[in-house]
């Protein structure tokens, strides 16, 4: 898959776990995990907007392009 999530790392820098996380931006683990595997087929804006806010990243902290 040519676009990587980056959560995990975000997570890890932040001393964050992903429960806390999941909470904070009013998602379920699951839903969470799905994104954090690359599983997920899309993601909505508000929700990057809401990682972005709770992890204080930018959006290209989390998502990697690789060709």
């Amino acid at each position: 898959m040519p676009i990587i999530i980056n959560i995990d790392v975000m997570l890890a820098k932040r001393k964050m776990q992903s429960q806390e996380l999941a909470e904070k931006i009013g998602i379920t683990q699951a839903n969470l995990s799905i994104l954090k595997n690359g599983k997920a087929k899309a993601i909505k804006i508000s929700t990057l907007e809401a990682i972005c806010t709770a992890l204080e990243c930018q959006p290209g902290d989390i998502l990697e392009f690789k060709p």
